[in-house]
């Protein structure tokens, strides 16, 4: 779980291969704003998506509960990629029972999901497949599956 500014959020634990603390990253120049940079992953590059500035907010503050959640992202052409998002707030994993997911009734961004409710208030589930455009996808993994 996770916050994009005041709201709750979360990802599928299946698609998390690790959390990491904030790293440095490097900007990359004539890209949305939404991609904050490359980090360097055991000597692999891999992109990150600041999901605040996906949601069309400002940026992810960077404070000492701001993390990198490490995915496996398969895209919708059916190459899988290793993807960085930071994640304001993260607070944990929490089991939420998939009888209570429901759909949000709205259609906002594409990459947003299920919802559900709790004693803190309401959790929306962020759909990866979902979570680039063709256009940004072309931008950070130009040259298709990786291995």
């Amino acid at each position: 779980m996770f916050h994009i500014g005041h709201d709750r959020y979360g990802l599928r634990l299946a698609a998390i291969v690790r959390v990491l603390p904030l790293l440095e990253l490097k900007h990359l120049p004539l890209v949305p704003d939404s991609v904050a940079g490359l980090m360097d992953l055991h000597g692999t590059s891999v992109p990150v998506i600041d999901l605040s500035r996906l949601a069309g907010l400002a940026p992810a503050a960077l404070q000492v509960d701001t993390r990198i959640v490490v995915v496996d992202y398969h895209a919708p052409d059916g190459g899988s990629h290793v993807l960085g998002l930071m994640a304001s707030r993260v607070r944990g994993i929490a089991e939420i029972d998939t009888g209570r997911l429901g759909e949000s009734g709205v259609a906002t961004a594409p990459f947003l999901g299920q919802v559900a409710s709790d004693t803190d208030g309401m959790l929306q589930l962020i759909e990866l497949e979902q979570l680039l455009s063709p256009e940004v996808r072309a931008l950070l993994f130009p040259h298709g599956s990786a291995p």
